[in-house]
């Protein structure tokens, strides 16, 4: 691996759950050896107040985050775009590695249904950090 840190940048679409919780893990996981974004394509006001208690039941605050737009500037300096629903919306850039997350919506559920879909983005994390080597020390 290069000494530099990865990019990885989350894209779905309210930039308000899945990409939220999937940058929450990966920040925690990952610490100072990954550069972790996230935005949507159209972005919501305010994070998911149902993906915040669910992070925070595992002991990972993002409320202070804030949905972000997807700008092409942060898909092409990224070394690792992983998209969960964007669709079309998110750009295609050449030497970009990109992977498509297909995970639930979290928005409109309730708490039981966020803590499955936050669980399964903390496995993609979890393998996630372990294909790119990353260690916390």
């Amino acid at each position: 691996m290069a000494s530099a840190a990865p990019s990885v940048l989350f894209v779905c679409i309210h930039n308000a759950g899945r990409s939220q919780m999937a940058a929450g893990f990966l920040r925690a996981f990952g610490g100072e050896h990954v550069q972790v974004r996230s935005a949507g394509s159209e972005p919501a006001e305010h994070v998911n107040p149902a993906a915040v208690a669910a992070m925070a039941e595992v002991g990972i605050d993002i409320a202070d985050r804030k949905p972000k737009k997807l700008a092409y500037e942060a898909v092409e300096s990224a070394d690792l775009v992983i998209t969960m629903g964007c669709g079309d919306a998110c750009p295609v850039f050449p030497g970009v590695d990109y992977r498509d997350w297909q995970l639930e919506d979290p928005a409109g559920k309730g708490i039981d249904s966020v803590r499955r879909i936050r669980d399964e983005i903390e496995g993609r994390v979890r393998e996630l950090v372990a294909e790119l080597g990353i260690v916390n020390a």
